[in-house]
């Protein structure tokens, strides 16, 4: 799993006068400030980033929730206002966000010495391929679309008229009171009438077409067959039965997240959402290839998007018989530039054969736990234990930190008045979390806060809960590493098939510290029998909760938990170093570059900056930015990534 939201980000250690001295060529803005991050390196973090006003705010979003590959989609994405906010005062309010220390990030592995890179200088220095659960790894390599006897002629695409096509769009979503349209047939004859049929049905599910004769005219009279359902059930009877029901594509996707990119294509094809499927959600800030399936739209009207779609392309198409489920997949391969490294050749080999031989601690990366004031898992803390009130206190009380001006000010006005309907008109968009909880409140009542809760959609408020778990298994294993190392010892759990059991005695030394699995709190787990189990207890007991109680009288919130390992050890691990003068160019070539036949830029052999590109695949569920920061020894907060932004920016 991987969703990194951030911003280029380098993170510096002092340097010699030579360092420096080099420094002095670059031509963008940067700037350095120490920062402890819980190692001996001394390492300070450098900030840069090309549009600072907008692309740092535009990233971080209020209440950021994660995805999760290979679990349920926890995220209803948040409309954006184009209101970008003081850039000068953003890096002074990210003061107030979480460090990895905060939420129990405190270990490395190896014993490297870290040096810093610049992560995602460019979106493009990150590229995501997602591995089905054949082990497949998902390339966009295949324009071409099946020849099907039946598909529509390409003219469907051209008969109707802009002015056609919004009329019938707002006969399709009901927008307004007219019953059909009518679009009279110039230069008539029959396959000009079947061309036209043909468009109607195809481009606007849930239209049926007739044709009249009107004033010694034809014209195609399209109207509603089944009303509202029509639009969410594309029709049956249109698809051919020797065709599978799913057309299976691939999305290469540039700077958008999953839903997003899921929501550009149920527009442009007038359809809904949840017509979609897939298998997990990728990141915003990278190229990410993954396959999606959806039900019942052709591989003609998909391939016939790539000309009017930005950032997006659609490729490799094919019908089966079933959709794709979340989980599904094998997991993810990352490609990953880390730009202007300062570490030696020797340090770049010890780091990347440390990750390759003994792997990463599997810690829930930042993004887990929101970007503000208020963590995810303090929320989910209070719905664990039944305090509503704190709930909704925490959702939507005043908070300091980076956020957009109207939250600001609707929070203003919920701690003056506590009103939710005075709340809610400070909100130009309604669809974030607290304008959900608002409507709710406003719903059900100020007494009736667990069923305004409800509204708020069913991942968004189990995100919650999970962050709280996250923030409890990454501190437990963090005690973990610091009482026995990386050794497995007995009272440590492992897995047998699905069912974890202890360690014995006797056994330990058939066992290493990639066997060794620990629980995610809940009523279906077993503990480890050393001090680790009592910490558990100790942590939870310490935040009014009951180990051994973890069933909730609202049956959502009851945590049954889970096994997670506590290193994983990332396969088809490569790298290389590579000189670079210019900081724009890319660094290797993506699959849209080779099917437009782009050949690589010719590096230079003694370049002014060097750059580390690394590839490794990953399980579902695990975070890239903690294998880089296992490689870095950096600390991957936002609150270190913008610390002193202001100073260039003024």
């Amino acid at each position: 799993m991987e969703t990194v939201e951030m911003n280029s980000v380098s993170l510096k250690r002092p340097r010699s006068e030579d360092d420096v001295a080099n420094t002095d060529e670059i031509k963008r803005p940067k700037i350095l400030e120490k920062s402890k991050t819980g190692n001996d390196s001394g390492q300070s973090i450098e900030t840069v980033t090309e549009q600072p006003d907008k692309s740092v705010l535009e990233d971080t979003k209020n209440e950021i929730i994660p995805n999760e590959e290979g679990e349920e989609q926890e995220d209803e994405e948040l409309e954006e206002s184009d209101e970008d906010g003081d850039p000068e005062s953003f890096a002074d309010m990210m003061k107030h966000g979480l460090t990895e220390s905060d939420v129990g990030i405190t270990k490395f592995v190896s014993s490297h010495k870290g040096f810093s890179g610049i992560l995602k200088e460019r979106y493009s220095d990150f590229v995501v391929h997602e591995i089905g659960k054949d082990g497949r790894v998902s390339h966009l390599d295949d324009f071409s679309v099946p020849v099907d006897d039946e598909d529509p002629s390409e003219d469907t695409f051209t008969v109707l008229s802009d002015e056609d096509k919004q009329r019938l769009e707002e006969l399709q979503l009901l927008k307004n009171k007219e019953t059909s349209v009518a679009i009279e047939v110039i230069e008539d004859t029959k396959e000009k009438r079947t061309v036209i049929h043909q468009a109607v049905k195809s481009l606007f599910p849930g239209l049926e077409t007739k044709t009249e004769d009107r004033d010694g005219k034809k014209y195609i009279i399209a109207y509603h067959a089944a009303g509202k359902k029509a639009l969410a059930n594309p029709r049956k009877h249109s698809w051919p039965k020797s065709r599978g029901s799913y057309c299976h594509f691939v999305l290469y996707k540039e700077n958008k997240d999953t839903m997003d990119a899921i929501n550009v294509l149920s527009k442009f094809l007038r359809v809904k959402p949840n017509i979609f499927s897939y298998m997990g959600t990728k990141d915003k800030r990278a190229i990410t290839v993954q396959e999606i399936a959806v039900l019942r739209i052709t591989a003609q009207r998909l391939a016939h998007l790539n000309k009017c779609l930005m950032n997006f392309k659609l490729g490799n198409f094919s019908y089966k018989n079933h959709p794709l489920k979340l989980g599904e997949l094998q997991g993810n391969h990352f490609t990953v530039v880390l730009r202007n490294i300062t570490g030696t050749d020797d340090q770049i080999e010890q780091a990347m054969h440390s990750l390759r031989e003994i792997g990463f601690i599997n810690y829930y990366g930042m993004q887990r736990f929101g970007t503000t004031a208020v963590p995810t898992y303090q929320i989910g803390r209070a719905i664990l234990q039944n305090n509503w009130n704190e709930v909704m206190d925490l959702i939507l009380k005043p908070r300091p930190g980076a956020e957009k001006g109207y939250l600001v000010k609707c929070r203003e006005e919920w701690a003056k008045t506590k009103d939710p309907a005075a709340a809610l008109k400070k909100l130009p968009v309604k669809r974030c979390v607290e304008g959900q909880l608002l409507r709710g409140l406003l719903k059900y009542g100020m007494k009736n806060i667990i069923s305004a809760f409800g509204i708020i959609p069913r991942n968004n408020r189990l995100m919650y809960i999970h962050s709280y778990q996250s923030y409890v298994w990454n501190n437990m294993v963090s005690k973990r590493i610091e009482e026995y190392g990386l050794r497995a010892v007995p009272g440590d759990l492992t897995l047998k098939g699905a069912t974890a059991v202890h360690i014995e005695e006797g056994d330990v030394d058939n066992y290493t510290i990639h066997d060794v699995v620990m629980p995610l709190p809940g009523f279906d787990v077993i503990y480890p029998k050393h001090k680790i189990g009592e910490a558990y207890k100790e942590m939870l007991v310490a935040d009014n909760l009951d180990i051994n109680n973890m069933r909730h009288k609202i049956r959502d919130y009851s945590l049954s938990g889970a096994y997670r390992k506590i290193i994983i050890r990332p396969q088809n691990v490569n790298w290389e170093v590579v000189a670079y003068d210019d900081p724009k160019i890319p660094l290797f070539t993506t699959d849209l570059d080779k099917l437009e036949g782009k050949p690589l830029p010719i590096l230079p052999t003694d370049g002014k900056f060097r750059a580390l590109k690394m590839e490794f695949s990953l399980p579902p569920s695990t975070y890239a930015t903690m294998a880089i920061r296992e490689v870095l020894k950096m600390d991957t907060s936002i609150k270190n990534q913008t610390q002193l932004n202001t100073t260039w920016l003024r």
